[in-house]
Formats: structure tokens, sequence, C-alpha cells
């Protein structure tokens, strides 16, 4: 949609203001802004008017890391407030406070305030598919006799509909990007993405203080690069809708997969795609509010190497790359005539082959022992 039908749909009451913010990917406060001015001023309203003007400088870097190192090192134990003073009067600071407590928050050198108490109450849908994504997992015996796996489940919580589901051995960074793959190939980039705290979703350094304010793991750096917001729940209260959902699962699949005389897991897989999230979906979906879809199409991205996982090294000086125990020669390309001393990520590759890539393009291809493989365009190129 538009964000003209977005607007219009929040005015109607179809969804709030909060809802219609996420979706145009814009902060709660400039979606009023944007209201104000839609209502002012029609259509004319929502366009930038920074098209084409010079904008204004951002604060210089330097001076974030020179307030982050006063406080870290020299203020620790002052106030938000009692260290912008001393910026002020004995620093030269030229900033305002609010910019302060920002970077020092960011930073973790702040604490942000806790909210107030508040009126609970049962949550809402979501009224459009593709605003927020559960996914899960279930370990559990599925087939009789062969040991417990565990099922990963996408669900879209403004329907219940299955988007994806695989049995895996055991859950992990691989399952959940395996997972993301098949969603945003198929149906695109969505809103919200909401999680249990399982070690691949995030990191948590002590378990009496939460999640970790920073997350840079493998899941969280493909939530940020593709602005979608990555979700923790704080319970498994607070995952009620996808438990409901396993319990209805665990109730029906096993005795299926039984009846249908399926022995493996693999066979368990096809029967899942085939025969069971269909009839679920049909069993068991509800009609969301709204019959728009807030999914929206990935143009532009190379999927591959964003839904892999990443390791940062440095190209040696004959040009290989040490990963696991392996050396990677890198080819000449057209891009450089080496590669020595360069920073370089390698990707491992949802079907288990080895990537390096340089400032966002592929370097270099190989299998699982390390051995180079020739890209498809790469032999066009040479039998042309």
């Amino acid at each position: 949609m538009t964000r003209q039908e977005v607007i219009g749909k929040a005015m109607e009451g179809k969804i709030t203001w909060a809802q219609a913010a996420s979706i145009c990917r814009v902060s709660h406060r400039h979606m009023a802004r944007l209201r104000e001015r839609y209502e002012r001023l029609g259509i004319e309203g929502l366009r930038d008017g920074r098209t084409g003007k010079r904008q204004p400088k951002r604060i210089p870097e330097d001076v974030e890391r020179e307030v982050v190192r006063l406080k870290r090192d020299v203020y620790a134990e002052f106030s938000v407030r009692h260290f912008h003073d001393f910026l002020k009067e004995k620093h030269g600071f030229g900033y305002g406070y609010t910019w302060t407590l920002t970077i020092l928050q960011k930073h973790g050198l702040a604490d942000k305030a806790p909210m107030r108490g508040q009126y609970r109450r049962k949550r809402e849908r979501r009224p459009m598919r593709g605003m927020l994504l559960h996914m899960d997992g279930s370990r559990h015996e599925w087939v009789a006799g062969l040991p417990m796996w565990d099922l990963n489940v996408v669900m879209d919580d403004a329907d219940g509909r299955i988007l994806f589901a695989r049995f895996v051995a055991e859950e992990g960074t691989r399952s959940t990007l395996e997972g993301l793959d098949n969603v945003l190939r198929r149906w695109g980039r969505f809103c919200e993405f909401y999680t249990d705290r399982g070690s691949h979703f995030c990191r948590t350094s002590s378990a009496e203080v939460g999640p970790d304010a920073e997350q840079n793991g493998q899941v969280a750096r493909v939530c940020k690069a593709l602005g979608i917001t990555q979700i923790l729940a704080r319970s498994p209260q607070a995952r009620g809708r996808s438990e409901r959902a396993f319990g209805t699962i665990q109730g029906r699949l096993p005795q299926e997969l039984k009846l249908a005389g399926i022995g493996d897991y693999a066979a368990a897989n096809a029967y899942l795609e085939a025969t069971f999230v269909p009839d679920f979906n049909r069993r068991f979906t509800v009609e969301p509010r709204e019959p728009e879809s807030a999914f929206v199409s990935i143009a532009g991205l190379d999927l591959r190497l964003l839904l892999s996982t990443q390791h940062a090294r440095k190209v040696q000086t004959d040009n290989t790359v040490r990963f696991e125990n392996l050396a990677l020669q890198l080819p000449q390309g057209p891009q450089r005539p080496h590669y020595a001393r360069c920073p370089v990520i390698v990707h491992r590759f949802l079907d288990d082959t080895i990537g390096v890539s340089y400032h966002g393009k592929l370097i270099g291809h190989f299998n699982q022992d390390g051995v180079a493989l020739v890209e498809p365009a790469a032999k066009k190129k040479k039998a042309a």
C-alpha cells in the first residue's frame, strides 16, 4: 500500500496510528506530523520537502566518540545531567541534554526510564497480513520411534496462517535463516518479527537483566538490514498465540504421520508442505480485519548473501582466506588485481557452500572442502 492509503485507513479507524507508523517505517512522532500535514494540505503534504535541498550536517562522529570516552573513563560516576553540565562548562560542548542522553543510552552508558504501570488486556491480532510474524519451535516425538526433533513454524499474526514449517534436528541460527529465506522470497518483507529469547535470536549476558541492549547476532543483523523490528517475548504466556497453535499441531500431526505410514523426517517434511500445512490453514485461519497486505516485495537485495551466517576475515598476502581449517584461494577478478590484506566477509550459505564477499559483492564461491566453484554467469561468459 502507498503511504496515503495507510494514512487513510488510520483516519478511518481501521488501523491504529501506531500500526500505521510501523507499516510506513516511521516513528510515532513523525506519523503525527504526516497526519497533520495530510489533513491540512492533502496529498501534497506527504511529499518530502527536502528533495533537492542540502541537508544539515550531522554531529561529527569524533564528537560522539569523545563524549562516550569522557563518560566511560572520566565521569563514570556522574549522572547524565551532571555529566552534561560538565561537558558544557569544562569541555565547550555545544549540544543539548537530549542528544547527550540518547548517545549514552545507545552505548549502554545510561539507563532508559522504566515504563509506568499500565492496564493490560488481551492483545488483539494485527489488522493486516505482514504486520507481525511469529517464529517458534516445538520439540516433540513427531514420528513414532524416532528421536524428538524441533518443528519450526512461522505464522502470521493477522490470520493465524502458517507461512513456513519444517522439521529440524535442533532449532538454531540456520533453521531461523531458512525460515526467513522462505518467507522473504515467497511473501516479501514484513514489519515485525516476534520470537522467544533463544540464544540464536538474541544475546543475553546476564539472565537477571534480560537481553543485551545492543544485539549483533546473525538474526538481529538480518532484521536490521531489512528494517524489520524484532520483538523478544518476555514469557511463554506472551507467546500464547503460537503456543496454542502448537497445541493444536501436536494433537493432530503425529497421528496423521503415523496414519500415512511415514517413518523418517525427510518424508515428514514433504507431508508437512504438501498436506498438513494447507489443511491447517484451511481449517484454522481467520479473516484479518483488513484485506490489504503489509508485505513489501524485495528488490535490489542479494538474499543469498544476506541470509547466510557471516564471519569477518582479512585476506592473507597470498590471496587466501582462512576459515574453519580451510584456505580459500581467491581468484583474480575485474574489481582489483589482488585482495591481499583486504577485510572481507566469509559466508556460510544455506546450501552449505562457502562464499567470500568484498564490499557486498561475491568474489569467491567454494564447496564444503574449499574447492572453488564456477558461478553460472562465469560459465556463460566463458562459453561466449
